[in-house]
């Protein structure tokens, strides 16, 4: 898979062997090497998982998988990207051993998954930050600014060409032209497009009246498939503006808008900028249920306000498949498996997250 260059990147982090290699394990009882993932030697365990759902984390789940199954022998694991809401209907329906979502599991699905857990309940996750970004394709337009209520306005139909004054007004000197706007979402079930609305309700709500959903509800606009298609759709047309993980904005490389945070300043998207915004989230979870809130009004400076984390839902006992999710798991909420996100563009778990992710993983049975 193409690596990419990130913010996300932060100083003094290395990746090594000796890391990975520790994070995972093998048969034989060698002991971690000292600064290693708590994925200690002997967890991993041979056998297959099966998987599906979010496309936001599919670049990272790849690597994962290329990684923990380089060096946990006999171990198979097939992650399939289907979409948050194909991989907690798989999930409910027993045909996926874990399922990854942008989202937590809403009231009416927790305890539809619960029944999947014998004796235990359905465990929201949280293992990969996915900044969303505003991905735009218009022929000599750079540093492209944009707030909320635009967004939301471009989104519902309300503003339909390049060179409105809402787009004029927050671009100075910038060529915007009289063409018409190419509005770009999700087509079928997406937590990509379930976070990217929350923002859009939470920060525009005068302009947005479509709340939050997996499926979109505003009429109008442009549909493609996952994240990835999302992404070609805007490399190829004019035009075209869309929301799409970072990972898949710079696999792409498509121009990102700056984006109005609550302080008032126009934000970059940056691993530095995008964290600001986590670090203000909150567990709104109970034990090891660590369902997250995040504030997309954030008045922190220099926060990038529009950020989704997403989830492996996974049993807490009852599972089959216990021993071999929760040696997976472990890999990739360790040190070692949150570094490998580093340059994919993702944002590795703050160490308060992981540490709780860490806890509840240990306690799968």
């Amino acid at each position: 898979m193409k690596l990419q260059r990130s913010g996300f990147l932060a100083a003094g982090i290395a990746l090594t062997a000796t890391l990975a290699l520790t994070a995972c394990g093998s048969d034989n009882e060698t002991p971690a090497a000292e600064g290693g993932s708590s994925a200690a030697a002997g967890d991993c365990v041979a056998g297959s998982l099966t998987a599906q759902g979010s496309t936001a984390q599919k670049n990272a789940m790849d690597e994962w998988i290329k990684a923990y199954q380089g060096q946990c022998s006999g171990a198979q694991i097939n992650y399939q990207g289907t979409g948050s809401g194909a991989g907690i209907e798989a999930f409910i329906g027993g045909t996926a051993d874990f399922a990854g979502s942008d989202s937590a599991l809403k009231e009416d699905e927790q305890p539809k998954a619960n029944e999947r857990c014998a004796g235990g309940e359905a465990l929201n996750l949280p293992m990969v930050i996915g900044p969303i970004a505003v991905v735009y394709n218009v022929e000599g337009v750079d540093n492209l600014q944009l707030d909320a209520s635009t967004l939301a306005k471009i989104y519902s139909g309300k503003i339909t060409k390049w060179n409105d004054p809402a787009i004029a007004g927050q671009n100075s000197g910038a060529k915007l032209p009289d063409a018409a706007i190419q509005a770009v979402h999700r087509s079928g079930e997406s937590g990509t497009t379930d976070n990217f609305t929350k923002y859009l309700s939470k920060t525009a709500e005068a302009d947005w009246t479509f709340g939050n959903n997996k499926a979109w509800k505003a009429p109008g606009g442009v549909a493609a498939t996952g994240s990835d298609g999302v992404a070609a759709k805007v490399k190829s047309t004019a035009g075209t503006i869309a929301y799409v993980e970072l990972s898949f904005a710079e696999n792409s490389d498509l121009s990102k808008a700056k984006i109005k945070n609550g302080a008032g300043e126009y934000t970059e998207l940056t691993g530095e900028s995008a964290g600001k915004t986590i670090a203000g989230a909150k567990i709104e979870g109970q034990g090891n249920n660590l369902a997250m809130s995040i504030d997309y009004n954030t008045t922190e400076a220099g926060a990038y306000p529009i950020v989704l984390v997403t989830y492996e839902i996974a049993c807490s006992k009852g599972s089959p498949k216990a021993k071999e999710v929760q040696s997976f798991l472990k890999y990739i909420s360790s040190t070692a498996g949150q570094q490998e996100l580093a340059e994919l563009g993702y944002a590795p778990l703050p160490d308060s997250v992981r540490s709780k992710v860490e806890t509840a993983v240990a306690a799968i049975s």
